[in-house]
């Protein structure tokens, strides 16, 4: 490219770098190879004078402002100075604000659920009385529901939490279930805690 830049006739410049004229000729047709990235500036910062000083003291106040929010700032208070042309621009400018001193970002650690490998059990207070005959029906409902599906078992328990309604409520969820996950969790249930011969894990 440099001979031929230069004023060389395609032939001699193919000659001259040892390739052939058609190689010569697919390289000059070619697009440029694209540049490295570079760390300067090829234009004057059109926000220069207003981001600082105005536009970070906005975001600091309120940093869920967007660039949409900050423009009709800009239009609103500097008349015929900014337009839609710096949209993209002081969309960016925020983002990378916003990373870098915005408030922080909630961590969240998904637990990935394994097949067949936990169970929870838990008794539930309804919310409805349910009444027989005028009396109020003193109940719990037994719960039970594995990670991984989602798949659960409810159990009427008439009376209060005890190993006898645990141990009745897993055993038919078990039973509809057709087996049972490696581990069992009972969500600190007061029956399970309580009952020296419980071999069930206290979650």
């Amino acid at each position: 490219m440099q001979h031929r830049q230069q004023g060389v006739s395609q032939e001699a410049a193919a000659a001259k770098v040892g390739i052939s004229v058609r190689s010569g000729r697919r390289i000059e047709k070619s697009p440029s190879p694209r540049q490295s990235e570079r760390g300067w500036r090829t234009r004057e910062d059109p926000l220069a004078a207003v981001w600082s000083t105005e536009l970070v003291v906005l975001l600091e106040r309120e940093p869920s402002l967007t660039g949409t929010t900050l423009l009709e700032y800009l239009e609103e208070h500097y008349p015929g100075h900014y337009d839609q042309r710096i949209l993209r621009t002081l969309q960016r400018r925020i983002k990378q604000w916003k990373a870098l001193n915005g408030p922080d970002q909630n961590v969240i650690f998904r637990q990935q659920a394994v097949i067949a490998q936990q169970g929870f059990s838990d008794f539930t207070h309804p919310d409805s009385i349910i009444s027989i005959g005028g009396e109020p029906l003193k109940h719990l409902l037994y719960q039970f529901r594995l990670a991984y599906s989602g798949w659960r078992s409810v159990t009427l328990v008439l009376g209060g939490e005890s190993y006898a309604a645990l141990a009745c409520g897993l055993q038919r969820a078990l039973q509809q279930a057709g087996g049972s996950p490696i581990e069992h969790r009972t969500d600190s249930l007061s029956a399970a805690r309580n009952n020296k011969q419980n071999v069930w894990t206290d979650g």
